[in-house]
């Protein structure tokens, strides 16, 4: 059974630094943070679908893995709640709040979010933030806004087609299996091209040439696939 890190959800095989696939400066920031040798708060921004959580949870594991204690929270998850669920993380040497564009509309989770902030900046953890909202978007808090605002900031867009194909082949090259260019090339003309359909796909054809003990060529991709896996 794989150990899971002791975070709000557990982290998957594939939320690792080695396995994200550019934003180079991006990743090495985010890195020197987990462990601990670059004391910056960090907000990452993006889109859907750009890796944000993917960044969030490898720097939390990244962090465990150094003996440091790490905490990933979904914020989205306790909105009208964040209050309660922001209080005591100072006991952490690591946190790391998704999305946190929740607290953009909502005074009252702006000011847990604003709170917490202080509260975790004094007592000089480290802190990552990832939100689909710029830091210079209206904020219902001001002074929210504000403290966003000197985070050291990480834009990232979603990959396209190649570097969703380099994702696959790194992806694919830990469980080892190969992924020629034949096979890409037929996967990408008939399955959803987002990163997260693609990887579900991956572990299904993973279990599926572990059980036949096959490599991953076009017939035997065609062959899940029509099967239903």
């Amino acid at each position: 059974m794989r150990a899971q890190l002791p975070l709000a959800l557990p982290v998957g095989p594939d939320q690792r630094f080695d396995l994200f696939v550019g934003h180079d400066w991006a990743v090495d920031a985010l890195r020197r943070s987990a462990l601990g040798e670059d004391p910056a708060t960090l907000l990452v921004e993006g889109g859907a679908g750009s890796g944000k959580t993917h960044l969030l949870l490898a720097a939390c594991r990244a962090a465990h893995e150094a003996g440091r204690r790490a905490r990933y929270l979904p914020l989205p998850a306790f909105a009208g709640g964040l209050d309660a669920v922001l209080a005591g993380l100072e006991g952490n040497d690591l946190v790391a709040l998704d999305g946190i564009e929740i607290a953009a509309a909502s005074r009252v989770d702006g000011e847990a979010l604003f709170h917490a902030h202080n509260r975790l900046c004094d007592a000089e953890r480290t802190l990552i933030y990832a939100s689909r909202l710029p830091a210079g978007a209206e904020w219902a808090l001001p002074d929210l806004r504000s403290r966003l605002g000197h985070c050291l900031r990480v834009s990232l867009e979603p990959l396209d087609d190649a570097g969703r194909r380099e994702a696959l082949r790194r992806r694919a090259a830990r469980r080892g299996l190969e992924l020629d260019e034949a096979v890409l090339d037929w996967l990408f003309r008939r399955v959803e091209r987002d990163l997260k359909s693609l990887t579900a796909l991956l572990d299904r054809l993973d279990r599926a040439a572990l059980a036949a003990q096959r490599r991953l060529t076009v017939p035997f991709v065609r062959q899940v696939l029509e099967q239903g896996g």
